[in-house]
């Protein structure tokens, strides 16, 4: 009884870091985008990486202060075609595209300040 108690206790600790977020990337959106001229910023993500969570509550905070910038996510675990198209291999990842070009990559950084000046650097 105490094993059982212990794993239900584990399971809903497990949710409470779980990544509220669904996968936003499709190539039609991001192609679009590119063709368009607009900088597209993409993060991976896993549901229960705690480091993701923190890279997609900032990159929620900023989606809402750079209008002019198009923000999508997939789950790494789930979509592993989007990640072999876009050379993602690992959760945690931010990768900014402007002008058809990779300009930024960055893997596990929860840095609010650098996220943000790459962001800006790119604008």
């Amino acid at each position: 009884m105490k094993k059982i108690f212990i794993l239900i206790f584990t399971l809903i600790s497990l949710n409470c870091f779980a990544v509220e977020k669904s996968t936003t990337f499709t190539k039609e959106i991001f192609d679009k985008a590119q063709s368009e001229g607009k900088i597209v910023v993409i993060n991976s993500w896993n549901k229960f990486c705690t480091t993701c969570k923190k890279q997609v509550n900032i990159l929620d905070q900023a989606e809402k202060e750079f209008n002019d910038v198009l923000f999508l996510s997939f789950e790494q675990n789930k979509n592993k075609k989007i990640g072999d198209f876009l050379k993602i291999n690992y959760w945690t990842t931010i990768v900014i595209y402007k002008n058809n070009k990779e300009i930024y990559r960055s893997i596990g950084n929860t840095d609010r300040s650098e996220i943000y000046f790459a962001i800006e650097k790119s604008v």
